[in-house]
Parts: C-alpha cells; sequence; structure tokens
C-alpha cells in the first residue's frame, strides 16, 4: 500500500465531503448543539455542586453547635450525605438525573438516596437531554453514515471505481483511503468537543480532582477515537457491499436504529422482565421483617437481648448493669446497630446483584452493538454510571454507621448506668471532633475492572473494523 495514494484519496474524500451543502448544515447545527449543551452542561455542575456543597457545611454546622446532650440523642439526630458531581459529568450525563443526590444519616436505619432530578421533573426528562456526549454517541454517528453511505456505492454506479482499478490504484488503496478519509473527518467534530470538555477540566482547582479527571479525559478520548474508526469501517463495508448509493444509506440508517434504540431499549425491557426488582414497599417490608426476628435493642425484655444481658453480666462477674465498668445501654445500642446493618446490607446485597443481572443482559450485548460499549465507557468514566451511584451509597453508609457507632461508644465510656451517679450529657466538643462526609470518586482502576467487558467489547469491534477491511480490500467489485 502506498500511504501517498491513501493520503491523497482521504484528501480527495474531504473535498468531496466540503463542496456538500449537508457538511455545511451540519456544521452549523453541531456548532450550535455544542455551544448548547456546553453551556447548559456547564452551569448545572457549577450550580447544582455549590448548593449541595454549601448544604454539606451547613449540615456539619448544625451538626457541631448541637448543646451539651446524651450521646444517643446525637446518633438519632443524624446527619446528611451529599453527592457531588464529577467534573466530567459536563460531559456525559449518564444517570445523573435518575438517582438521588442526598441521604439522611441516622441510627439503625438506612434511608434511601433521595432527590433526583427526576423526581422533581416532568416525564419530558425520560426522552433526555442534550449533551456532548449525546452529540457524539447519537448525532456524529448518523452523520458518518451520512457523508459516507455514497463512498464506494455510488462510485461504482457511476464507473469511477473502475477508471481508478484502471490507473493502477489498487483496492486496498482505496478501502482505506475512503475509510481514512471518512474517520478523519468525523475526527473534527470529536476534537471540537473535546477541547471544550478539556477547557473545563483543566479550570478545576484541586490538583487531585485534576489528575483523576485528566487520566479519565484521556481514556474517553481513546475510546471515541476508536468509536468513530468502528463506525466509518461500517459505513465504508456496507457502501462496498451495497449495489447502489440508496440501498447503502436504508442500510446504514437501520443500523444506527437498532445499535442506538432498539436494541439498547429491548434489552432493558428484557432485563427488567427476567430479573424482576421488588417495589420500595417490598423491600422495606422484608427488611423489617428480618429486623423483627433479630430482636429490638431498644426493649429490655427481648429474649435476644435479654439472653445478650446476662451473658454480659456473667462475663464480668456482676449480677446488675449498674455495676458493669461501662455504659449498657451503649452496649445494647452497639450490638444491635451492627445486627441492623447486616440485615441492610444483606438485603441490598441481594438487590444489587439483580441489578447486576439485569445491567450485565446490555452489557454484553457489547460484542455486538458497539454503542453499548461506548455508552458504559462513557458514563463510567464521567462518574454518571449506576456503579459510581453505589459508590457513593456505600460510602455514606460506611459514615452512617461510624457516626451511630462512635456516638454509642462515647456513652459506653461517658454517661455512667441507671442508678449510678453521673451525667447524662456529654459536652458538644466530642461533636466538632467527628469528621465531616467528604466523598471520594471511584478510583480509575475500579472503573476500568467494573467496565472491562467494554473495554474488550470496543478493542474486539476495532480488530474486526480492520479484518474487515482487509477482506474487504480482496473482494471489492468495480462494477
Amino acid at each position: 500500500m502506498r500511504r501517498y495514494i491513501i493520503k491523497l484519496l482521504a484528501r480527495q474524500f474531504w473535498q468531496d465531503a466540503f463542496r456538500s451543502k449537508v457538511m455545511f448544515i451540519a456544521s452549523i447545527l453541531m456548532l450550535f448543539l455544542l455551544v448548547f449543551s456546553a453551556y447548559s452542561g456547564w452551569e448545572n455542575y457549577h450550580d447544582q455542586n455549590f448548593v449541595r456543597d454549601e448544604i454539606q457545611h451547613e449540615v456539619q454546622e448544625s451538626w457541631e453547635n448541637n448543646p451539651d446532650k446524651h450521646p444517643h440523642r446525637m446518633a438519632h439526630y443524624g446527619s446528611f450525605a451529599f453527592r457531588l458531581k464529577h467534573i466530567l459529568s459536563v460531559f456525559d450525563l449518564g444517570m445523573e438525573n435518575f438517582v438521588g443526590n442526598a441521604v439522611f444519616l441516622e441510627a439503625h436505619k438506612q434511608n434511601t438516596v433521595n432527590f433526583s432530578e427526576a423526581s422533581m421533573s416532568t416525564g419530558l426528562l425520560r426522552f433526555g437531554e442534550v449533551s456532548l456526549a449525546m452529540l457524539l454517541k447519537v448525532i456524529v454517528p448518523l452523520l458518518i453514515f451520512y457523508l459516507g453511505f455514497a463512498t464506494i456505492a455510488k462510485e461504482r454506479e457511476n464507473g469511477t471505481l473502475k477508471l481508478l482499478i484502471g490507473q493502477g490504484i489498487t483496492r486496498k488503496e482505496i478501502v482505506f483511503g475512503k475509510w481514512l478519509g471518512l474517520w478523519s473527518l468525523s475526527l473534527i467534530f470529536l476534537s471540537t468537543i473535546f477541547l471544550v470538555l478539556l477547557f473545563f477540566v483543566l479550570i478545576e482547582s484541586h490538583d487531585a480532582v485534576n489528575a483523576d479527571s485528566i487520566f479519565r479525559y484521556v481514556i474517553l478520548l481513546i475510546a471515541y477515537v476508536l468509536f468513530f474508526g468502528i463506525l466509518s469501517a461500517i459505513t465504508i463495508l456496507v457502501s462496498a457491499f451495497s449495489v447502489t448509493a440508496k440501498g447503502a444509506l436504508v442500510k446504514l440508517l437501520g443500523i444506527w436504529l437498532l445499535f442506538v434504540i432498539i436494541v439498547p431499549k429491548s434489552l432493558q425491557a428484557m432485563g427488567f422482565y427476567l430479573y424482576p426488582t421488588p417495589s420500595k414497599i417490598e423491600m422495606e417490608t422484608a427488611v423489617e421483617h428480618d429486623l423483627m426476628q433479630l430482636g429490638d435493642s431498644h426493649n429490655p425484655d427481648d429474649p435476644h437481648f435479654k439472653a445478650l444481658k446476662d451473658s454480659v453480666l456473667l462475663a464480668n462477674n456482676v449480677t446488675d448493669i449498674a455495676d458493669l465498668p461501662f455504659n449498657y445501654g451503649g452496649f445494647v445500642m452497639s450490638k444491635g446497630e451492627a445486627l441492623s446493618a447486616n440485615v441492610y446490607l444483606e438485603h441490598q446485597a441481594k438487590l444489587y446483584k439483580v441489578y447486576g443481572k439485569q445491567n450485565n443482559l446490555e452489557r454484553y450485548s457489547a460484542f455486538i452493538n458497539p454503542y453499548t460499549a461506548i455508552k458504559n465507557l462513557s458514563m463510567a468514566f464521567s462518574g454518571t454510571d449506576f456503579q459510581s451511584f453505589l459508590h457513593f451509597k456505600d460510602k455514606a453508609e460506611a459514615y452512617r454507621f461510624n457516626l451511630a457507632q462512635e456516638m454509642n461508644q462515647l456513652q459506653m465510656d461517658l454517661i455512667p448506668n441507671k442508678g449510678k451517679a453521673g451525667p447524662n450529657a456529654i459536652s458538644n466538643d466530642y461533636w466538632k471532633e467527628f469528621p465531616p462526609f467528604e466523598y471520594q470518586f471511584m478510583t480509575v482502576s475500579n472503573v476500568f475492572k467494573n467496565e472491562l467487558t467494554s473495554l474488550l467489547a470496543l478493542l474486539l469491534w476495532s480488530v474486526w473494523s480492520i479484518f474487515g477491511l482487509l477482506k474487504l480490500s480482496t473482494n471489492l467489485k468495480a462494477i
């Protein structure tokens, strides 16, 4: 293969594309959508994070400004955890608007994450919002198919393809020249959007956030470059094996509908049908049933905790809880908290397993649909996928459990047992010693582990695309 011939054919493709009014109109439309999605994405990110961060500070101040009181009352007073948005959520909204962003943290209970955008919006949100990633995942693939459907099919119809081969240009040079032209043309849209995104990433003030964000940014850029290369190869292949240019266009539009709409939506519905999830009421009822089976730590006559009291008295060689070297009430609350937390975690693990089966049904379809692979990678590295939400939820639960157990420990250490002289409240200085909730985003290595299937699928599609182009180079028909 002669490289200069391939570059010449690619340059010719560019010239033909820019002579077309379609390219001009598409560029104007993309510019308008780019400005709108970038502005709305940045405003949403900045405003939401500012509000959530401010409220998180207010929550911490409210916690620290509580007066002297009993530690168990503070455990029930609780706190809030707010989920901050990753800077790359400017690029891909993902599930951002459909999952909650705040959770109330209190003793003995795990609350759901609430206040999602979808819960406070109309049903129109289900149609999606314009984002930078949506332009690259939905609009640009359609443009690639439209700009490239006639690449080979029309030249065969016009007899141009036969003339090129007659002039000594090999089939391989024609195929890869056309592919390079279409792929490099699509990278104009890609580079424009990623330059805007890079600006947003760089204006972040925190060095640690920048390092993580830039790494994620690079991975996203590489993934989309490969994705556009795959789509360009599919376009060339369909055009080459179609009898007419019109037939190629119809086939490519059908492929776009399958990739972007039909297959993802069908698999989502199938996943819910095959692996149904319990409703919120069913979940809460099941948890409450198991908690009742364990016993009530607030009830002194509960059989389980009565047996616990007898064992504690025996272990400490005393006959009355007033003689224990620690506050028995705090001890019981600590044990009850650990038991109830385990019940919640067991039910959540079962629910997450069902969610995992639902998601895997679509995730594995990435081997037959490259759109699924790029969609999952785009959301994951933007910090807007379901796993990122679960990561926040797990961190919030760990904070809640530590808070409750810290209050229980303070009660054990500083509050005397009933019948003994001593204070029934402790200084509010102890509230100030407990650290505020600070959420750290999932590490990039964990994101890689979660999206290994999507990464492999995208790489395999890249290999298949090159193989398909090489195969076409030997079987391309001139007439």
